[in-house]
């Protein structure tokens, strides 16, 4: 993995990551607009900042695949954002609102891919990316809802059948291609319940169980811009995988199965090509192998287990902390952005973060973390990527 920084002259930071093989490099970027400004002026810091970025790198033939922005208002700020919430971009664009921990009003996570040869083909289908190449097809879904009702088990459940039932249009099952999700709920602390007893129950319908696997997944608080909206969901699944080449991480040294306390997902993911593999870090918080909370209380232990549980479900998947090509840090309490910064700083100051204020599903969780990681490998029973 390779690591750089690119100031722009109007303070915009680009802080990115880039795993370069074979047919494709992978590019993982966190864009930070100058504070102090609109929020306005932070968005077209950030456009403006993605495409110099490309010209500086020469990426010409790059694909921009998923954006992520994080809004500290999103009631406020959707009117300026309409153009990317309504995929004007051609690309998958998931807006949330969890606001930027450092007081900017946005912040910006791309992945973007600049492929070398072969042809590739996108499409954009409602609120879903497609991009085939190479055998495969990689869906990115973003920004999946439900008003129906004012409640959170009924809206999930609308929102996984919706899913479930545009996967089978593609023949994808949930079971065999969906590889991750995110799951923002307004209000977490009275609504997280309904949401997990929805997808527990739809997950068991689709042949989703602890003696099968679940799904690489975090559930954190989010708000989308629709007011009624109690859950959305963003996710990504695989067409033209096998079996074979996934693997899911249990770390039962550090950790508990999820179904032990009533949930349902893996605590990561892994996806083998001929050339990589991808490893999907499930948000992640302090937690023993018999499902407690450590260190209540405690940012600073509780943050060091956090990395210890992450490095354990790294090191399963033949991956380390140097592998990483973005991480999302989710705080409880604003309180603890010194803290969390001189950490980063400390241990991990290369990998593109974005530190987010988003409550974790147990109140007593200060923290939690999710990254992705990237490391080669040279496997001729798969294409590559």
């Amino acid at each position: 993995m390779e690591f750089g920084k690119i100031n722009t002259s109007e303070g915009t930071q680009v802080c990115y990551s880039v795993f370069r093989r074979n047919t494709a490099d992978e590019y993982n970027l966190v864009i930070t607009p100058p504070p102090g400004t609109s929020a306005a002026v932070q968005f077209n810091c950030i456009e403006q900042a993605a495409l110099r970025f490309a010209e500086e790198l020469h990426l010409g033939h790059a694909v921009i695949v998923f954006q992520r922005f994080f809004a500290s208002d999103i009631a406020n700020q959707a009117s300026f954002l309409e153009p990317v919430l309504n995929f004007n971009g051609g690309t998958s664009v998931s807006v949330i609102q969890q606001p930027p921990a450092e007081r900017n009003k946005l912040l910006a996570w791309i992945y973007l891919i600049d492929f070398h040869q072969d042809p590739v083909e996108v499409q954009l289908n409602g609120r879903s990316f497609h991009l085939s190449h190479n055998g495969y097809r990689h869906i990115y879904t973003s920004g999946l809802i439900s008003t129906a009702t004012d409640n959170s088990f009924l809206q999930m459940e609308a929102i996984l059948e919706d899913y479930t039932g545009m996967l089978g249009r593609e023949a994808l099952t949930l079971e065999a291609n969906c590889i991750r999700t995110w799951l923002f709920v307004r209000d977490i602390d009275n609504n997280y319940s309904g949401m997990v007893k929805a997808r527990n129950m739809v997950f068991e319908r689709e042949g989703l169980s602890h003696d099968t696997h679940f799904i690489a997944s975090t559930g954190i608080e989010g708000q989308s811009e629709v007011a009624h909206s109690l859950v959305n969901m963003d996710a990504y699944a695989i067409g033209g995988i096998s079996r074979d080449q996934l693997i899911f991480l249990k770390a039962y040294t550090h950790l508990s199965p999820t179904h032990d306390y009533g949930v349902a997902f893996e605590r990561g993911t892994a996806v083998d090509y001929g050339d990589r593999r991808h490893v999907f870090i499930s948000g992640t918080a302090s937690i023993d192998h018999k499902g407690r909370i450590l260190h209540l209380n405690d940012i600073e232990k509780q943050t060091q287990r956090t990395f210890e549980n992450i490095g354990t479900l790294l090191e399963e998947a033949g991956a380390s902390m140097e592998d990483v090509a973005s991480m999302i840090v989710y705080l409880r309490d604003l309180a603890d952005t010194g803290f969390i910064r001189t950490f980063l700083n400390l241990h991990y100051p290369e990998v593109p973060v974005v530190v987010a204020i988003a409550p974790v599903c147990r109140p007593g969780w200060l923290v939690e973390v999710e990254c992705t990681a990237v490391v080669t490998t040279n496997n001729p029973d798969f294409g590559n990527y």
